[in-house]
């Protein structure tokens, strides 16, 4: 007697692309004058198929610079977990970015992705700024 044969079953795992309202890292290097440098969170703006086809992300920078905390264009959107200590984590909402994620090896932060709420609060500072709808 011939033993049954079981199924083959194939998984369909597409590769990771960065969605929008996610939070990523990515590294900022090279940077010019002022600008950000250096690996940090990063804020997805444009959506997955954007992202998937043109290989760019457009999004927001995220830090814990203290002096954030009076800039009128930086929304809080909790603590980030240190060694030491936690500290206020900002979206600049004035420093929209599109970076080659896959050339930079971009990858999913820990955190995951924002909140709606936040993610609107994140758009309507933006808007300001833009002033697209």
């Amino acid at each position: 007697m011939v033993a049954p044969t079981r199924p083959v079953v194939i998984v369909d795992k597409k590769p990771w692309v960065p969605e929008r309202q996610e939070i990523i890292w990515i590294n900022c290097n090279p940077q010019s004058g002022n600008e950000m440098r250096d690996l940090h969170p990063f804020l997805v703006l444009s959506p997955r198929i954007f992202n998937e086809r043109t290989s760019l992300v457009i999004g927001l920078p995220m830090t814990t610079a203290e002096y954030n905390a009076d800039n009128p264009f930086a929304v809080v959107v909790g603590n980030a977990r240190g060694k030491k200590n936690e500290k206020t984590s900002y979206v600049l909402c004035h420093q929209p970015k599109s970076f080659d994620w896959r050339c930079r090896k971009a990858s999913p932060h820990p955190l995951k992705h924002l909140s709606d709420h936040l993610f609107a609060e994140v758009c309507a500072r933006l808007n300001q700024i833009v002033q697209l709808a």
